[in-house]
Protein backbone atom coordinates (compact mmCIF):
# COMPACT_ATOMS: atom_id res chain seq x y z
CA UNK A 1 0.00 0.00 0.00
CA UNK A 2 1.58 3.26 -0.88
CA UNK A 3 1.93 6.17 1.35
CA UNK A 4 -1.19 8.57 -0.62
CA UNK A 5 -3.57 5.61 0.17
CA UNK A 6 -2.36 4.85 3.92
CA UNK A 7 -3.24 8.64 3.97
CA UNK A 8 -6.52 8.60 2.39
CA UNK A 9 -7.71 5.74 4.62
CA UNK A 10 -6.68 7.15 7.87
CA UNK A 11 -8.57 10.75 6.99
CA UNK A 12 -11.47 8.82 6.15
CA UNK A 13 -11.19 6.78 9.38
CA UNK A 14 -10.65 9.75 11.24
CA UNK A 15 -13.81 11.62 9.99
CA UNK A 16 -16.17 8.79 10.90
CA UNK A 17 -14.53 8.33 14.51
CA UNK A 18 -14.91 12.28 14.99
CA UNK A 19 -19.08 11.58 15.32
CA UNK A 20 -19.60 8.03 15.94
CA UNK A 21 -20.37 6.08 18.87
CA UNK A 22 -19.15 3.36 21.33
CA UNK A 23 -19.81 0.73 19.20
CA UNK A 24 -18.80 1.86 15.54
CA UNK A 25 -15.66 3.45 16.88
CA UNK A 26 -14.55 -0.31 18.32
CA UNK A 27 -15.43 -1.36 14.54
CA UNK A 28 -13.18 1.93 13.49
CA UNK A 29 -10.19 0.87 15.00
CA UNK A 30 -10.80 -2.89 14.42
CA UNK A 31 -10.42 -1.98 10.89
CA UNK A 32 -6.91 0.29 11.69
CA UNK A 33 -5.40 -2.61 12.67
CA UNK A 34 -6.18 -4.88 10.15
CA UNK A 35 -5.76 -1.87 7.04
CA UNK A 36 -2.72 0.17 8.62
CA UNK A 37 -1.12 -2.84 10.75
CA UNK A 38 -1.42 -0.12 14.04
CA UNK A 39 -1.43 -1.41 17.56
CA UNK A 40 -4.61 -0.88 18.94
CA UNK A 41 -3.30 2.01 20.64
CA UNK A 42 -1.62 3.64 18.46
CA UNK A 43 -4.63 3.13 16.63
CA UNK A 44 -6.47 4.95 19.20
CA UNK A 45 -4.03 8.09 19.27
CA UNK A 46 -4.11 8.64 15.39
CA UNK A 47 -7.89 8.25 14.90
CA UNK A 48 -8.42 10.73 17.82
CA UNK A 49 -5.94 13.37 16.26
CA UNK A 50 -7.22 16.23 14.27
CA UNK A 51 -6.38 16.95 11.21
CA UNK A 52 -4.74 20.55 10.79
CA UNK A 53 -4.64 22.48 7.65
CA UNK A 54 -1.58 23.51 6.42
CA UNK A 55 -0.78 26.95 6.61
CA UNK A 56 1.37 29.41 4.09
CA UNK A 57 4.46 28.78 5.09
CA UNK A 58 6.70 31.50 6.63
CA UNK A 59 10.55 31.87 6.34
CA UNK A 60 12.34 33.16 8.83
CA UNK A 61 16.11 34.51 9.13
CA UNK A 62 18.31 35.98 6.84
CA UNK A 63 16.63 36.59 3.38
CA UNK A 64 17.98 34.58 0.77
CA UNK A 65 21.09 36.66 -0.65
CA UNK A 66 23.06 34.13 -2.79
CA UNK A 67 21.60 32.74 -5.76
CA UNK A 68 23.43 29.49 -7.06
CA UNK A 69 22.21 29.44 -10.04
CA UNK A 70 23.63 33.26 -10.39
CA UNK A 71 26.83 33.04 -8.80
CA UNK A 72 28.62 29.11 -9.61
CA UNK A 73 28.69 29.54 -13.44
CA UNK A 74 30.78 32.71 -12.94
CA UNK A 75 32.29 31.01 -9.16
CA UNK A 76 33.10 27.48 -11.16
CA UNK A 77 35.57 28.35 -13.28
CA UNK A 78 37.77 30.28 -10.71
CA UNK A 79 37.23 26.93 -8.48
CA UNK A 80 38.79 25.01 -11.01
CA UNK A 81 41.68 27.15 -11.95
CA UNK A 82 42.41 27.48 -8.37
CA UNK A 83 42.90 23.11 -8.32
CA UNK A 84 39.49 23.27 -6.33
CA UNK A 85 40.53 25.04 -3.11
CA UNK A 86 39.09 24.72 -0.12
CA UNK A 87 36.37 27.22 0.89
CA UNK A 88 38.62 28.69 3.69
CA UNK A 89 41.45 29.21 0.90
CA UNK A 90 39.16 30.11 -1.29
CA UNK A 91 37.57 33.36 0.07
CA UNK A 92 41.16 34.43 0.78
CA UNK A 93 42.16 33.83 -2.85
CA UNK A 94 38.98 35.30 -4.85
CA UNK A 95 39.90 39.27 -4.17
CA UNK A 96 43.21 38.54 -6.39
CA UNK A 97 41.77 35.66 -8.38
CA UNK A 98 38.40 37.95 -9.53
CA UNK A 99 40.00 40.75 -11.24
CA UNK A 100 42.60 38.20 -12.55
CA UNK A 101 39.92 35.80 -14.42
CA UNK A 102 38.47 39.51 -15.78
CA UNK A 103 41.69 40.37 -16.98
CA UNK A 104 42.36 37.12 -18.53
CA UNK A 105 39.23 35.75 -19.31
CA UNK A 106 35.65 38.02 -19.36
CA UNK A 107 34.16 40.92 -17.40
CA UNK A 108 31.56 39.63 -14.47
CA UNK A 109 28.45 41.32 -13.57
CA UNK A 110 28.87 43.95 -11.23
CA UNK A 111 25.83 41.74 -9.12
CA UNK A 112 28.07 38.85 -9.37
CA UNK A 113 31.52 40.15 -8.38
CA UNK A 114 30.30 41.86 -5.36
CA UNK A 115 28.25 38.88 -4.13
CA UNK A 116 31.14 36.61 -4.25
CA UNK A 117 33.45 39.32 -2.94
CA UNK A 118 31.05 39.19 0.31
CA UNK A 119 29.87 35.86 0.46
CA UNK A 120 31.75 33.58 3.81
CA UNK A 121 33.68 30.55 3.46
CA UNK A 122 30.57 28.67 4.50
CA UNK A 123 28.45 30.04 1.75
CA UNK A 124 30.87 29.10 -1.03
CA UNK A 125 30.83 25.35 0.55
CA UNK A 126 26.83 25.64 0.45
CA UNK A 127 27.48 26.64 -3.50
CA UNK A 128 30.07 24.16 -4.30
CA UNK A 129 28.76 21.84 -2.46
CA UNK A 130 27.37 19.75 -5.76
CA UNK A 131 30.64 19.61 -7.39
CA UNK A 132 32.91 18.37 -4.86
CA UNK A 133 34.60 15.24 -5.68
CA UNK A 134 36.84 12.82 -3.79
CA UNK A 135 40.59 11.10 -3.59
CA UNK A 136 42.66 8.68 -2.86
CA UNK A 137 46.50 8.55 -2.12
CA UNK A 138 48.55 5.77 -2.12
CA UNK A 139 52.10 5.31 -0.01
CA UNK A 140 55.56 3.75 -0.97
CA UNK A 141 57.63 4.85 1.59
CA UNK A 142 60.62 2.53 2.23
CA UNK A 143 62.01 1.97 5.63
CA UNK A 144 65.75 3.58 5.76
CA UNK A 145 67.71 1.96 8.60
CA UNK A 146 70.93 3.16 7.85
CA UNK A 147 71.75 6.26 10.40
CA UNK A 148 67.92 5.74 11.79
CA UNK A 149 69.39 5.43 15.56
CA UNK A 150 71.92 8.59 14.96
CA UNK A 151 68.97 10.96 13.02
CA UNK A 152 66.61 12.35 16.20
CA UNK A 153 62.89 12.17 15.77
CA UNK A 154 61.91 16.19 15.84
CA UNK A 155 61.30 17.95 18.62
CA UNK A 156 62.43 20.76 20.87
CA UNK A 157 64.51 21.31 17.73
CA UNK A 158 62.30 23.34 15.84
CA UNK A 159 61.77 26.47 15.76
CA UNK A 160 58.70 26.62 13.65
CA UNK A 161 58.36 30.20 14.24
CA UNK A 162 60.92 31.01 11.74
CA UNK A 163 61.09 30.11 7.80
CA UNK A 164 63.27 27.72 6.91
CA UNK A 165 61.91 24.70 8.46
CA UNK A 166 61.21 22.03 5.76
CA UNK A 167 59.22 18.90 5.69
CA UNK A 168 60.12 16.56 2.67
CA UNK A 169 58.94 13.73 0.90
CA UNK A 170 58.28 11.13 -1.94
CA UNK A 171 55.74 10.50 -3.93
CA UNK A 172 55.45 7.72 -6.47
CA UNK A 173 54.36 8.47 -10.26
CA UNK A 174 54.35 4.55 -10.41
CA UNK A 175 50.81 3.76 -11.40
CA UNK A 176 50.29 0.82 -8.75
CA UNK A 177 53.23 -0.64 -9.32
CA UNK A 178 56.89 -0.21 -8.60
CA UNK A 179 58.59 -2.81 -10.31
CA UNK A 180 61.41 -1.52 -12.49
CA UNK A 181 62.20 2.67 -12.56
CA UNK A 182 59.70 5.49 -12.81
CA UNK A 183 59.37 9.07 -11.78
CA UNK A 184 59.57 10.36 -8.50
CA UNK A 185 58.58 13.22 -6.95
CA UNK A 186 59.77 15.04 -4.32
CA UNK A 187 58.20 17.57 -2.60
CA UNK A 188 59.12 20.32 0.24
CA UNK A 189 57.24 23.13 2.28
CA UNK A 190 58.32 25.10 4.83
CA UNK A 191 56.49 24.94 7.82
CA UNK A 192 56.22 28.53 8.84
CA UNK A 193 55.64 30.49 5.00
CA UNK A 194 54.15 27.13 3.94
CA UNK A 195 56.62 28.20 0.71
CA UNK A 196 56.38 24.74 -1.38
CA UNK A 197 59.29 23.32 -4.07
CA UNK A 198 58.33 20.45 -5.85
CA UNK A 199 60.89 18.40 -8.15
CA UNK A 200 61.04 15.21 -10.21
CA UNK A 201 63.69 12.81 -10.17
CA UNK A 202 64.67 9.47 -12.14
CA UNK A 203 64.37 6.84 -9.40
CA UNK A 204 64.82 7.44 -5.75
CA UNK A 205 68.21 6.65 -5.22
CA UNK A 206 70.66 8.61 -2.85
CA UNK A 207 72.47 10.57 -5.51
CA UNK A 208 69.54 12.00 -6.93
CA UNK A 209 67.63 12.73 -3.90
CA UNK A 210 70.59 14.90 -2.98
CA UNK A 211 70.51 16.79 -6.25
CA UNK A 212 67.10 17.38 -5.76
CA UNK A 213 66.89 18.78 -2.38
CA UNK A 214 70.55 20.71 -3.47
CA UNK A 215 68.00 22.13 -6.14
CA UNK A 216 64.84 23.16 -3.67
CA UNK A 217 67.36 24.86 -1.84
CA UNK A 218 68.53 26.94 -4.44
CA UNK A 219 65.22 28.17 -5.46
CA UNK A 220 64.18 29.04 -1.19
CA UNK A 221 63.66 32.54 -1.15
CA UNK A 222 64.98 31.99 2.74
CA UNK A 223 68.08 30.32 4.11
CA UNK A 224 67.54 26.27 4.89
CA UNK A 225 67.67 26.37 8.80
CA UNK A 226 66.32 22.39 9.05
CA UNK A 227 64.90 19.30 6.98
CA UNK A 228 62.29 17.29 8.23
CA UNK A 229 61.67 13.62 6.55
CA UNK A 230 59.80 10.34 7.31
CA UNK A 231 62.16 7.53 7.74
CA UNK A 232 63.09 6.72 3.63
CA UNK A 233 65.95 5.61 2.97
CA UNK A 234 66.45 8.16 0.26
CA UNK A 235 66.66 10.74 3.00
CA UNK A 236 68.25 8.79 6.08
CA UNK A 237 71.77 8.44 4.54
CA UNK A 238 75.43 9.79 4.47
CA UNK A 239 74.97 11.55 1.33
CA UNK A 240 72.20 13.75 2.58
CA UNK A 241 73.80 14.10 6.04
CA UNK A 242 76.82 15.01 5.34
CA UNK A 243 75.26 17.65 2.69
CA UNK A 244 73.43 19.18 5.39
CA UNK A 245 76.14 19.15 8.15
CA UNK A 246 79.23 19.69 6.04
CA UNK A 247 79.19 24.12 6.25
CA UNK A 248 79.83 26.53 7.82
CA UNK A 249 76.22 26.87 8.95
CA UNK A 250 74.64 23.36 9.89
CA UNK A 251 70.98 22.35 9.20
CA UNK A 252 69.35 19.95 11.47
CA UNK A 253 68.83 16.64 9.83
CA UNK A 254 65.32 15.16 11.85
CA UNK A 255 62.76 12.12 11.19
CA UNK A 256 58.93 11.40 12.41
CA UNK A 257 58.42 8.64 14.26
CA UNK A 258 58.00 5.39 12.31
CA UNK A 259 54.33 4.97 10.84
CA UNK A 260 53.05 7.95 12.17
CA UNK A 261 52.07 10.20 8.72
CA UNK A 262 50.83 12.92 11.21
CA UNK A 263 54.39 14.21 11.92
CA UNK A 264 54.81 14.86 8.49
CA UNK A 265 51.14 16.37 8.05
CA UNK A 266 51.65 19.06 6.46
CA UNK A 267 53.78 17.83 3.58
CA UNK A 268 51.67 14.76 3.22
CA UNK A 269 48.86 17.21 2.48
CA UNK A 270 50.47 19.13 0.20
CA UNK A 271 51.06 15.21 -1.55
CA UNK A 272 47.17 15.61 -2.38
CA UNK A 273 46.63 19.01 -3.61
CA UNK A 274 49.76 19.63 -5.28
CA UNK A 275 51.19 16.66 -6.86
CA UNK A 276 48.28 13.70 -7.27
CA UNK A 277 45.65 16.56 -8.08
CA UNK A 278 48.16 17.78 -11.06
CA UNK A 279 49.91 14.16 -11.72
CA UNK A 280 47.65 11.80 -10.80
CA UNK A 281 48.07 8.25 -10.75
CA UNK A 282 49.54 7.34 -14.18
CA UNK A 283 52.76 5.51 -14.74
CA UNK A 284 54.86 7.92 -15.46
CA UNK A 285 58.12 5.52 -16.57
CA UNK A 286 59.73 7.57 -19.68
CA UNK A 287 62.83 9.18 -18.25
CA UNK A 288 62.29 12.09 -20.76
CA UNK A 289 59.63 13.41 -18.21
CA UNK A 290 61.90 14.42 -15.99
CA UNK A 291 63.35 17.27 -17.49
CA UNK A 292 59.66 19.16 -18.97
CA UNK A 293 58.44 18.08 -15.36
CA UNK A 294 61.08 20.13 -13.32
CA UNK A 295 60.63 23.00 -15.73
CA UNK A 296 56.78 23.29 -15.13
CA UNK A 297 57.07 23.17 -11.41
CA UNK A 298 60.02 25.65 -10.73
CA UNK A 299 58.05 27.41 -13.42
CA UNK A 300 54.61 28.07 -14.07
CA UNK A 301 53.31 25.78 -11.82
CA UNK A 302 55.19 26.84 -8.21
CA UNK A 303 54.39 30.38 -9.27
CA UNK A 304 51.25 29.38 -9.33
CA UNK A 305 51.19 27.65 -6.01
CA UNK A 306 53.44 29.94 -3.81
CA UNK A 307 52.08 33.67 -5.61
CA UNK A 308 48.24 32.75 -5.85
CA UNK A 309 47.06 29.76 -3.85
CA UNK A 310 46.28 30.39 -0.35
CA UNK A 311 46.57 27.97 2.43
CA UNK A 312 45.57 28.04 6.26
CA UNK A 313 47.56 27.62 9.24
CA UNK A 314 46.42 26.33 12.89
CA UNK A 315 46.57 29.26 15.12
CA UNK A 316 45.41 27.43 18.18
CA UNK A 317 43.21 24.44 20.22
CA UNK A 318 40.37 24.69 22.35
CA UNK A 319 38.86 22.52 24.48
CA UNK A 320 35.45 22.10 25.80
CA UNK A 321 33.17 18.96 26.86
CA UNK A 322 35.77 16.71 26.11
CA UNK A 323 35.93 17.77 22.44
CA UNK A 324 38.91 19.75 20.51
CA UNK A 325 38.01 22.35 18.30
CA UNK A 326 40.96 23.82 16.08
CA UNK A 327 40.99 27.97 14.87
CA UNK A 328 42.49 28.65 12.37
CA UNK A 329 44.23 32.17 11.21
CA UNK A 330 42.82 33.70 7.81
CA UNK A 331 44.32 31.80 4.22
CA UNK A 332 47.32 33.80 2.65
CA UNK A 333 49.62 32.71 -0.11
CA UNK A 334 52.50 31.43 0.70
CA UNK A 335 54.45 34.99 -0.71
CA UNK A 336 52.43 37.07 1.32
CA UNK A 337 54.04 35.01 4.52
CA UNK A 338 57.64 35.01 2.84
CA UNK A 339 56.99 39.21 2.64
CA UNK A 340 55.67 39.32 6.24
CA UNK A 341 58.69 36.79 7.54
CA UNK A 342 61.82 38.42 9.59
CA UNK A 343 63.92 36.42 7.98
CA UNK A 344 63.68 37.29 4.15
CA UNK A 345 65.87 39.89 2.73
CA UNK A 346 64.53 43.45 1.82
CA UNK A 347 65.96 42.86 -1.44
CA UNK A 348 64.72 38.79 -2.14
CA UNK A 349 60.92 40.58 -1.04
CA UNK A 350 61.57 43.17 -3.61
CA UNK A 351 62.24 40.58 -6.33
CA UNK A 352 59.19 38.49 -5.22
CA UNK A 353 56.80 41.23 -5.79
CA UNK A 354 58.24 42.56 -9.07
CA UNK A 355 58.01 39.09 -10.47
CA UNK A 356 54.55 38.69 -8.71
CA UNK A 357 53.22 41.84 -10.50
CA UNK A 358 54.23 40.65 -14.25
CA UNK A 359 51.77 37.40 -13.65
CA UNK A 360 48.51 36.50 -13.87
CA UNK A 361 47.02 33.39 -12.76
CA UNK A 362 44.83 32.00 -15.18
CA UNK A 363 47.90 32.53 -17.64
CA UNK A 364 49.68 30.51 -15.72
CA UNK A 365 47.21 28.31 -15.21
CA UNK A 366 46.60 27.31 -19.09
CA UNK A 367 50.56 27.53 -19.43
CA UNK A 368 50.51 24.23 -17.00
CA UNK A 369 47.81 22.75 -18.68
CA UNK A 370 49.91 22.95 -22.36
CA UNK A 371 52.96 21.69 -20.41
CA UNK A 372 50.73 19.08 -18.85
CA UNK A 373 49.17 17.63 -22.29
CA UNK A 374 52.94 17.67 -23.75
CA UNK A 375 54.21 15.49 -20.56
CA UNK A 376 51.40 13.13 -21.03
CA UNK A 377 51.97 12.65 -24.77
CA UNK A 378 55.57 12.05 -24.19
CA UNK A 379 54.69 9.85 -20.99
CA UNK A 380 52.35 7.56 -23.92
CA UNK A 381 55.49 7.47 -26.19
CA UNK A 382 57.02 4.70 -23.58
CA UNK A 383 54.27 2.51 -23.43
Amino acid sequence: MSKTTRNEILQKLRRRYQTAGKAHKRKLLDQAQELLGYHRKSAIRALRAVASERGPVILTGRPIEYDSGLLVPWLRPIWQATDYACSGRLVAMLPEWIPAFEQSERRMPAEVREKLLQASARTLDRLLSPLRLAGTGRSRTRPGTLLRQQIPIRGSVWEEGQAGWLEVDTVALCGGSVAGEFVWMLDGVDYATTWVEVRAMWGRGQAGTLAALQDVEASLPFSLLGLDSDNGGEFLNHHVLHWLQKRPQPVFLTRSRPYKKDDNAHVEQKNWTHIRQCFGYERHDNPDVVAPINALVKGAYGHLLNYFHASLKLDHKEGKAGKTRRIYKLAQTPLARVLASEEVSPATKERLRQHKATLNPFALKREVEQSLKKIEAMRRQRN
